[in-house]
């Protein structure tokens, strides 16, 4: 699978992560890791360093009256 930019991963450490570059084609990547609340480092992520990537789901929203 080839990531794309802002693409949220999973790394194998157990922390997400946002994708913020690719270099060479998917070689390594720039990512804007998630180090706890609100704080990130970014950080030079490989392949075998994601465990998977996040896909989120956009539902409708209903206000209950």
């Amino acid at each position: 699978m080839k990531l794309e930019i802002f693409q949220k991963i999973r790394l194998k450490s157990g922390k997400t992560a946002h994708v913020v570059e690719i270099f060479n084609n998917g070689e390594a990547y720039l990512a804007d890791v998630n180090i706890s609340d609100g704080e990130y480092a970014t950080e030079t992520i490989y392949p075998e360093d994601i465990q998977s990537v996040i896909i989120e789901v956009d539902k409708p929203f209903t206000a209950l009256a």
